[in-house]
């Protein structure tokens, strides 16, 4: 089985973790012949109280068995790029093979952690100036929703995180099982504005 987790932190933008988590455990729960499965881990236990107050339980710890890593933005993510446990935890991942993906701000985690220079990725579009602060080689793409650069794959922000976690399952499982979990989740964007 691999296994896939969604970090959780104070300050979790809501729909960057739960946007994910709808496509992933979608795919995990109704295709488990794929041989995955997703679960919302943190660095702590106890609630975690995202950015609009909506109060979470992670399912586990952070480990170190993870094949496919998504870091979700927020205002959470800045303390995030201060604390050397996470930043050595994703290095660590991503030296062993996972697949590093972050949604909105999460791009600025992945790149104190040195997993965006000379990489395109993008960002929530305020947040430019902040990722390359962080990384000045990283190599900013403001027009894509998703930009997958090989193990490392970043979205722009909130809902851009499910068009990303569509790419995932297209690229782990492939197209027709990405079609049917947009269809299963009826993922149909037609913004009325």
């Amino acid at each position: 089985m691999r296994r896939a987790g969604i970090l959780l932190f104070d300050g979790v933008e809501e729909l960057d973790a739960f946007g994910p988590w709808e496509v992933l455990s979608f795919w995990c729960q109704n295709f488990p012949e794929d041989g995955w499965e997703v679960a919302f881990c943190a660095t702590s236990g106890g609630v975690v109280t995202a950015a609009k107050g909506a109060a979470v339980i992670p399912h586990e710890l952070w480990r170190e068995d993870l094949d496919l890593i998504v870091v979700p933005g927020g205002a959470g993510t800045r303390p995030l790029t201060r604390q050397p446990e996470v930043l050595d935890w994703l290095r660590r991942a991503n030296a062993r093979g996972a697949l590093v993906t972050s949604v909105c701000t999460g791009a600025l985690v992945l790149a104190a952690a040195g997993l965006l220079k000379g990489r395109p990725a993008t960002t929530y579009h305020s947040a430019y100036d902040e990722l390359l602060a962080l990384e000045p080689d990283c190599l900013p793409d403001r027009e894509s929703r998703w930009v997958d650069s090989g193990d490392i794959v970043t979205a722009a922000g909130v809902s851009a995180g499910i068009d990303m976690a569509l790419h995932l399952v297209d690229r782990l499982a492939g197209t027709e099982r990405a079609r049917a979990v947009r269809r299963g989740i009826q993922y149909d964007p037609e913004p009325p504005v």
